[in-house]
């Protein structure tokens, strides 16, 4: 299962990136990339999809598989596949990690940064193609 969280929003602005604590360190400070995100369990698929998305797709992408009680990790709809014991992966712009408007009335259309969307939802048509083979 792909859970498609937040894929609009992206910045090349130094500092426009924020993590949970510590993972600061080992990714980018710039919010121009897309995540993917598995619990443990899920990792298997975590590496079969970035790397799929990786060969059909030039956009920036950055993986995690974590425990799922790092804030952020399970705040989506894959957690209830993990429940049931499914493989599921989080794609997402990081929501409040990046974006400060995620989840508020302020979350308007003129926001979103379309090509960049456009080229993530391209590079992820690919991804499921090449998968499903």
């Amino acid at each position: 299962m792909l859970s498609l969280e937040m894929l609009g929003c992206y910045s090349s602005m130094p500092g426009s990136q924020s993590y949970p604590p510590l993972l600061k360190w080992f990714y980018p400070q710039r919010g121009d990339f897309i995540a993917f995100v598995s619990n443990l369990k899920s990792r298997r698929a975590l590496r079969e999809v970035v790397a799929a998305f990786k060969a059909h797709s030039d956009f920036p992408a950055e993986s995690l598989a974590s425990p799922a009680f790092v804030p952020g990790i399970a705040w989506s709809d894959q957690l209830s596949f993990w429940r049931e014991g499914y493989a599921a992966v989080m794609v997402t712009g990081t929501a409040f990690h990046r974006y400060r408007y995620w989840h508020s009335a302020l979350d308007t259309p003129e926001k979103v940064c379309y090509p960049e969307m456009a080229r993530v939802v391209d590079g992820l048509a690919k991804t499921l193609a090449a998968l499903a083979g």
